[in-house]
C-alpha cells in the first residue's frame, strides 16, 4: 500500500475524492441506495441484478425528481407603462388584458385614476355635437296626452297654441344661455318695401321688442300695455323705439321676466275669453288683424326672432311643429292680397291689368308650399270685388316652407329666394315681393 492511501495520513482522500485536513479522520460517507446506483451507472456497463424487494429504478427516480414549479405568470406591468395606456384606455382602444391591467391599476392608484377621469371627459368632447333643444314636437305631445286624460277646465283656443309653444320654446333658450350673452350682438332683418333693412341689438333688446309688440294684444285683450301711461305710438316700431328708451338700463333678468309675465297674461286672457274674442281687431298702426291671426302673427315673430338670438349665441334651434308651421304659413298666405293691394296703393307695384271685358274673371296665382306645413293657396291678384266670377290661374309658385317663412320674415330677397315658377312673370314678382313685405322690425 502506498503511502498516500495510509489511514490518517496527510492528503489523503475519502472515498468521494475529497481530502481531508492532516490529523482528522476521513468523512466516511453513507452507502449508496439502489436509485443512486442506478442513477450513477454507467450507460455502458452492464446492468446490476435487481432486487426484487427494491422499487424499480424508474420509479424511484420519478418520486426522487422534484415537482416542477408552475410556469411563471408575466410580471405586473410598470407604473410608468400602465400611466402611458391611459389614453388609449380612454378611447377604449386596448386589448382586454391590458384593460384589465390598467382598470385594476386605477383602483391603486389615486394619481391615474384623477387623469383617467380627465382623458374620459376629453373624449367626450371629441363626439359630434348634439342639439340640445328639444323635439317641438314633444310639448304638444306631453300636452295631449295629458289632457287626454285629464281634460283641462279653461282650454286654451286652438289658434292660441302656436304661440303658447314658440313662447315657451324660446324661454328654453333664454334659461339656458349666460348673463353675458344677454349682450350678444343681434342682427334685426326685414324688407322695407324696396329693398332689405336691418338694425344691429342685443340678445335684451329683442325681447323688449318682443314685449312691445305683444302689448298691442295685450290691450285688445284689455290687460296691462308694458308701456304703461306712455302716449307712445301704435305701430310696432315706435312701441318698440319707447320701450327701448325706457328699459335701456334693465337686467337681464328683469326683461325675460316681462315678457314671460306678459306672455302667460295672454295665453290666460285668450283661455277665458268668450268665443266671440277671436274676432277682436288687434291695431298695428297702419293695419289691423282679427285676435286669432294676431295670436298667430306673434308666434310667427317669436320663433323668427329666437332664431336670430341662437344664430348670435351658437345655440341650436328647430323650426315650430309641422301643426303650428302650417298655420304659420296659412297666415301669410292669406295676408297676400292685403300685401299687394297695399304696395299698389303706393306705387311700388303696378297697377292691376285692365280687364278684357266688363264681368271678366279676374287673375290668381297658385301659390305651392313644400314640405312640413306646406300646402296649397290661390292667391287673387286683382280686387277680390272687382268679379264675383273664380279667377283665371296665370302663374304657379313653388317654395319649401322654410324658405317661404324666411321670405315673409325679411330675410330672403324676394329675386333670391329658391322657388319654382312658371307664367306669368309679373304676377310671380308680385307675390314673391308682397310675401317680403309682410316683415317689419
Amino acid at each position: 500500500m502506498s503511502p498516500e492511501s495510509g489511514c490518517g495520513g496527510p492528503g489523503r482522500q475519502d472515498g468521494n475524492g475529497a481530502s481531508g485536513p492532516p490529523g482528522r479522520p476521513l468523512r466516511i460517507p453513507l452507502p449508496r441506495t439502489a436509485a443512486e446506483d442506478a442513477a450513477r451507472w454507467p450507460e455502458t456497463g452492464p446492468a446490476p441484478s435487481p432486487d426484487p424487494e427494491a422499487p424499480s429504478a424508474a420509479s424511484a427516480a420519478a418520486a426522487a425528481a422534484p415537482v416542477p414549479a408552475p410556469p411563471a405568470s408575466a410580471p405586473p406591468a410598470s407604473h410608468k407603462v400602465l400611466k402611458s395606456l391611459l389614453g388609449a384606455w380612454a378611447l377604449a382602444a386596448c386589448s382586454p388584458e391590458e384593460t384589465a391591467a390598467v382598470e385594476a391599476h386605477l383602483t391603486d392608484c389615486a394619481t391615474c385614476a384623477d387623469e383617467a377621469v380627465r382623458l374620459r371627459d376629453a373624449v367626450a368632447l371629441l363626439h359630434p355635437e348634439d342639439n340640445l333643444d328639444l323635439d317641438p314636437r314633444l310639448r304638444s305631445r306631453v300636452l295631449a296626452s295629458c289632457l287626454g286624460r285629464r281634460p283641462a277646465r279653461v282650454p286654451v283656443p286652438a289658434w292660441a297654441a302656436p304661440y303658447d309653444a314658440e313662447t315657451a320654446r324660446l324661454d328654453a333658450l333664454l334659461r339656458d344661455i349666460g348673463e353675458a350673452e344677454w349682450q350678444a350682438p343681434v342682427r334685426l332683418r326685414w324688407f322695407d318695401g324696396e329693398r332689405p333693412a336691418e338694425r344691429e341689438t342685443t340678445v335684451a333688446a329683442v325681447i323688449g321688442h318682443l314685449t312691445a309688440v305683444d302689448g298691442l294684444v295685450a290691450r285688445a285683450l284689455g290687460l296691462p300695455d308694458p308701456l304703461g301711461d306712455l302716449p307712445g305710438p301704435g305701430s310696432p316700431a315706435g312701441r318698440t323705439e319707447a320701450l327701448w328708451a325706457e328699459t335701456s338700463a334693465a337686467p337681464p333678468g328683469a326683461v325675460r321676466g316681462a315678457w314671460r309675465s306678459q306672455g302667460h297674461a295672454l295665453i290666460r286672457g285668450a283661455s277665458f275669453a268668450d268665443a266671440d274674442a277671436a274676432e277682436l281687431t288687434v291695431s298695428y298702426g297702419p293695419f289691423g288683424l282679427p285676435l286669432r291671426d294676431a295670436f298667430l302673427d306673434r308666434a310667427f315673430e317669436c320663433w323668427i326672432h329666437a332664431e336670430d338670438i341662437a344664430e348670435a349665441v351658437d345655440y341650436p334651434y328647430l323650426p315650430p311643429s309641422p301643426g303650428h308651421l302650417h298655420e304659420l304659413v296659412g297666415l301669410a298666405a292669406r295676408m297676400l292680397p292685403a300685401a299687394i293691394a297695399a304696395r299698389r296703393r303706393t306705387g311700388l307695384a303696378p297697377p292691376p291689368r285692365a280687364l278684357a271685358l266688363a264681368g271678366a274673371p279676374g287673375r290668381s296665382l297658385h301659390l305651392e308650399v313644400e314640405g312640413s306645413g306646406g300646402g296649397h293657396w290661390h292667391v287673387p291678384l286683382d280686387s277680390p270685388a272687382a268679379t264675383a266670377l273664380p279667377e283665371t290661374e296665370v302663374a304657379h309658385v313653388a317654395l319649401d316652407a322654410l324658405e317661404f317663412c324666411r321670405l315673409a320674415a325679411g330675410h330672403v330677397h324676394p329675386e333670391d329666394a329658391a322657388a319654382g315658377h312658371s307664367g306669368d312673370r309679373e304676377a310671380i314678382l308680385d307675390v314673391l315681393y308682397a310675401t317680403a313685405s309682410l316683415s317689419r322690425m
